[in-house]
């Protein structure tokens, strides 16, 4: 199993040294505890697991963004809790998965990232700067002219060259960071519509990550793209199709959803559940599937939205069923994005709960996929201040107060109940003296977490996050590595690539990076 508890990890050390004397094993005290026979059961799974060798037909990269090992922790036991059963010993779906890795995120630049070049790290192999998308340490922020020569090839570009399909699923703004990280090239993430551009960036011929998405020169561009973000696409006359006291932002005129429609046979955009409950896995063109004006609806709202919104897990069954009809096999994002958000807003419920709806896709993938041919990795781009911490008495709800054995409510050195889970800093912080928690439903969607530092909004993290892994070559996923190395792995384990010489001429010698030939030289047949 890939996460083990402390009692497990030791009793594994003992049965690893005395195996395989089993006579020894029996004749110990410790030999018929639970936690003990346990470790046997979980010794003999890591002794029979062999890695898998194959060539990876398909890729599918899960991030959950902001997805914290205590975030882990926490949603773990908020998800056994939820169903009545012991939290702390449950597991989620991504803990179970064979291999697991520790993750650097730190960017060229600064310690604690943001979205921009964690997101390109993991999809170019490269890490560059706080806020630039798809471009290397050479670029400046907010400079257009600069990126010249500093452009990078992505896992998804590369996909695209060699034929396979390709896919975006994220609850974000689709031209969001992260999910922009697969096709876009940009000295500044918050350029996502032409509207958010200076003017002399326009002059000088950036194109905002909007345009970028439905221009992609790659292949045949993208076969599925689900997510949010759609004033992004609309012209700032053009009303919002669900919320009709809105506008699109665009200042060009420009309506992309219906370029995209029109930019080949088949093409379809839809933009509410009815339309995506349609959408049959033989679809004969490109999806482009924007369910909000700005991101998707949390979780544990999204129930109450009026169109009607696909869940994360839908969407990703969904594109798997798209793609998976090229025989060549395909790559794939699923961007649990809202993880992030949540933290944000110091808001653990709902971070909690999208996580868990994250889960839940990584679990529809792994029932929709024959996991001896698709590779599929599971991290987070960064980190968040969320903190698990007091001596809460296992039971206790993971989402309450700190209380002990006796049921009673811990009292910190001002005299007042606390949490805990917490966070270090955000919005959840008193200026004054700490408000008590005293007859407050601490467990309510809404309760935003006390925080230690007063800020409008939490940051990220800069801890290390976790790599789950399974599939072709996901024995490669261990140890503690940097969060770049990422594209290397999945590419070593892709069937195919495009060519060397397609690379070459496609961004030139300048800027060829060595994993890239790794990926070609072990990849190409």
């Amino acid at each position: 199993r890939a996460i083990l508890s402390g009692a497990v990890l030791g009793a594994s050390l003992a049965l690893v040294w005395m195996e395989p004397a089993t006579a020894q094993v029996d004749a110990i005290p410790q030999a018929a505890d639970s936690y003990f026979q346990n470790a046997q059961s979980v010794l003999a799974e890591k002794l029979a697991q062999t890695p898998n060798t194959n060539r990876a037909r398909n890729v599918i990269l899960f991030i959950g963004d902001g997805m914290s090992i205590a975030t882990l922790t926490a949603a773990r036991i908020y998800a056994g809790q939820k169903i009545g059963a012991d939290g702390v010993s449950h597991r989620l779906t991504m803990e179970k998965l064979p291999y697991v890795a520790l993750s650097r995120t730190y960017s060229h630049d600064f310690q604690v990232a943001d979205s921009a070049p964690t997101a390109t790290a993991m999809t170019t192999g490269v890490k560059t700067i706080n806020n630039l998308v798809g471009l290397d340490r050479t670029a400046r922020l907010g400079d257009c002219l600069s990126k010249e020569g500093a452009e990078l090839l992505t896992l998804f570009e590369m996909a695209e060259m060699a034929g396979l399909s390709t896919g975006i699923v994220s609850t974000t703004r689709i031209t969001h960071a992260t999910p922009a990280s697969a096709y876009a090239h940009t000295p500044h993430r918050d350029w996502e519509a032409d509207s958010d551009m200076p003017l002399a960036a326009t002059a000088a011929g950036c194109t905002d990550i909007a345009r970028q998405l439905v221009e992609w020169p790659f292949g045949d561009g993208f076969e599925v793209v689900f997510g949010g973000g759609r004033q992004k696409f609309l012209p700032a006359n053009a009303a919002d199709p669900e919320y009709p006291d809105l506008r699109g932002v665009r200042a060009d005129g420009r309506d992309l959803t219906a370029e995209w429609a029109s930019r080949r046979d088949g093409a379809v955009y839809v933009w509410n559940r009815k339309a995506f409950d349609a959408l049959g896995p033989a679809q004969g063109g490109p999806v482009l599937g924007l369910f909000e004006p700005s991101d998707m609806q949390f979780e544990a709202d999204r129930a109450n939205d009026a169109a009607g919104e696909p869940s994360l897990a839908q969407m990703t069954a969904k594109a798997i069923g798209i793609l998976g009809q090229n025989r060549d096999g395909f790559v794939l994002m699923v961007e649990g994005g809202r993880i992030d958000h949540a933290h944000h807003a110091g808001n653990a419920a709902r971070a909690l709960e999208d996580t868990l709806a994250f889960d839940a896709a990584l679990t529809v993938a792994l029932a929709g996929t024959d996991p001896a041919e698709t590779l599929i990795v599971v991290t987070a781009d960064h980190g968040h201040t969320l903190t698990m911490s007091g001596y809460p008495a296992r039971g206790n709800p993971i989402l309450g107060l700190v209380a002990g054995a006796d049921g009673h409510p811990a009292l910190a050195g001002d005299g007042k109940p606390y949490t805990t889970l917490g966070y270090a800093n955000g919005p959840g912080a008193d200026t004054g003296e700490r408000a008590d928690l005293t007859g407050i439903d601490t467990a309510d969607i809404d309760f935003r977490q006390q925080s230690l530092v007063p800020l409008g909004a939490e940051t990220h993290g800069g801890e290390d996050v976790a790599i789950f892994a399974t599939g072709p070559f996901a024995h490669l996923f261990q140890g503690v590595v940097d969060e770049h190395f990422s594209l290397p792995r999945l590419g070593l384990c892709q069937r195919h690539a495009p060519t060397r010489r397609a690379a070459i001429d496609h961004i030139g010698n300048d800027i060829m990076f060595p994993l890239l030939f790794l990926c070609i030289s072990r990849a190409i047949r």
